[in-house]
């Protein structure tokens, strides 16, 4: 059985989160637990959500990718996937495009990313508020060059990438049962 992991990408906002865990909860793909060093959400759990880690701690681990956003550091390591591929040969796995970019290249056929966007990028601001985003940590997201560079997708994933609009979830949802059938038959 092939292993694949479905990397989930786009914009802030766009519902990557959400997609992730109907893989999760629908197909059982359990998700790859990445590294950041922001603080928790509200809600968030270490070791669930995120490893949340400083800077020191952060430096302990092996990485297929790593980025700053916003000022943060963000990755995904190696020990990470192998823990994700020894519950389900089918994982999940949340990044900005800069890292889908990585996983395409490295991972080739063994990677399926999928981009997420909408029709109107007002709406995303409208997600990120409603789900408590901090004011200020909102407003320098916005500001920041890596949440212009993910609201459209790279050309290096534009052959392998595969684009679902996310405007209505059950609508999306279909979507991405078609193309869960299409990758695992």
């Amino acid at each position: 059985m092939k292993k694949r992991v479905f990397v989930i990408t786009g914009a802030t906002g766009t519902g990557k989160t959400t997609v992730s865990d109907y893989l999760r909860d629908y197909y059982h793909m359990p998700k790859v637990i990445t590294h950041t060093t922001r603080p928790p959400r509200k809600g968030e759990m270490n070791g669930v959500d995120y490893y949340f880690e400083d800077d020191a701690s952060f430096d302990q681990n092996h990485y297929l990718e790593q980025v700053s956003y916003s000022g943060y550091r963000y990755g995904s390591s190696h020990e990470g996937i192998d823990a994700g591929f020894e519950k389900n040969p089918y994982i999940t796995i949340v990044l900005d495009t800069k890292g889908a970019i990585t996983y395409a290249r490295e991972l080739a056929d063994e990677a399926v990313i999928i981009f997420l966007t909408v029709s109107q990028d007002e709406d995303l601001i409208e997600r990120m508020t409603k789900r408590g985003d901090d004011t200020t940590m909102l407003q320098e997201r916005l500001e920041s060059p890596e949440y212009r560079r993910d609201l459209t997708l790279p050309a290096e994933l534009k052959d392998v990438a595969h684009v679902i609009v996310n405007d209505d979830l059950e609508s999306t949802k279909g979507k991405i049962d078609a193309l869960v059938t299409e990758v695992l038959n």
